[in-house]
């Protein structure tokens, strides 16, 4: 999906919502848990009641490599079963060496035909260049993520060329941003740090930023928006636990239905 089918749904559906299928098998409702295909039949259950509520769809992909062949099968009929209106992310978090990188690139961008994975940068250019060589696909690289951990590295205060101070994370964001483009670059950025997202977008004023944390995590949508939002959306705003597990429950799918459509009523306030 290339950026003005992406900003085209944003604008229809006047939302921003990314559904996370972070599927734990653990924490499906107990009357799926027997079913011989129980993560995708909780799957499709929750696409088919959130799709008219969101614009993008995000798998974690720790969630089904746990659970071997069995899980990589629930992935692929997950993402063949989500529509093609909607943008999917392999949340992946790849990121090595040329050429097993292109190799990751193929799985998630030919093998199993996602929109965008997310990538650490840690390795540099040659670790990510396979994946921004896609036409039509999305890079999106960690940034400033969620996590308390965030400031054992991405916080780090470091000297420029010049003596002034930055974060390692402004760094880093400032390197990536000249190997790709607002068509084929985005960041993730926490929703835990609505004043940093603030600064970020001023940055970069263009690029599409995916927005983990809202939710479960305590971030505040309202306060993500007015920092993120710009004139093309430019945020995906992820919510994962909120939506899939509202309800344990046999009307899990509708619960979730509800928290969704409240998630797009909000942002509807917000995006122009």
């Amino acid at each position: 999906m290339n950026r003005l089918e992406l900003v085209r749904q944003i604008k229809e559906k006047k939302n921003y919502l990314c559904v996370g299928l972070d599927t734990d098998i653990t924490k499906i409702p107990q009357h799926l848990r027997s079913h011989s295909n129980a993560v995708f039949e909780f799957n499709k259950a929750i696409i088919d009641s959130t799709k008219d509520y969101c614009v993008s769809y995000k798998i974690n992909t720790a969630f089904y490599e746990s659970m071997g062949i069995r899980g990589w099968e629930a992935l692929e009929q997950t993402v063949n079963y989500i529509p093609a209106t909607h943008f999917k992310i392999a949340d992946a978090k790849r990121g090595d060496i040329g050429n097993t990188s292109a190799q990751y690139a193929k799985t998630f961008f030919e093998a199993y035909r996602f929109d965008a994975v997310t990538v650490a940068p840690y390795m540099g250019e040659d670790s990510l260049r396979p994946f921004l060589e896609y036409k039509d696909k999305w890079t999106i690289v960690l940034g400033l993520t969620s996590n308390k951990g965030a400031a054992d590295f991405e916080q780090l205060t470091i000297s420029t060329a010049n003596n002034q101070k930055q974060f390692l994370y402004e760094k880093v964001m400032q390197k990536v941003s000249e190997w790709g483009t607002p068509d084929n670059l985005m960041f993730v950025v926490g929703a835990t740090k609505p004043e940093q997202l603030e600064e970020i977008r001023k940055t970069y004023p263009a690029h599409f930023f995916l927005v983990p944390g809202v939710g479960a995590q305590g971030g505040s949508l309202k306060e993500v928006s007015a920092a993120g939002l710009n004139d093309d959306g430019g945020i995906l705003v992820n919510a994962s636990r909120a939506i899939i597990y509202a309800s344990s429950n046999e009307n899990f799918a509708e619960e979730a239905k509800l928290v969704a459509k409240e998630y797009a009523g909000e942002m509807k306030e917000y995006i122009s």
